[in-house]
């Protein structure tokens, strides 16, 4: 179980800020991460529709998508943070 934490845009499309879930075996890095929540309904597709454009956090450090997720104990996906 990894407890997954949205922000911004992300979270107002998907219509939650958090949750917890039991990923697949086969879900290992942040692309993979991705790919399986756009495929849990519209709401995940929409927000997640620009892969690329996503960042994540690994316990609340930031990673690349092709860096492992697994043993994580908090996700953050987030859109790209603005200076200012």
């Amino acid at each position: 179980m990894v407890k997954l934490v949205y922000f911004a845009w992300v979270r107002e499309k998907i219509g939650k800020g958090e949750e917890e879930i039991d990923l697949p075996a086969s879900v290992t890095n942040g692309t993979e991460l991705i790919d399986y929540l756009a495929g849990l309904g519209e709401a995940y597709a929409e927000a997640l529709q620009f892969p690329k454009a996503i960042r994540i956090a690994v316990n609340q450090e930031h990673v690349e998508h092709d860096e492992p997720i697994s043993g994580a104990r908090e996700i953050g996906l987030f859109p790209p943070m603005t200076g200012g």
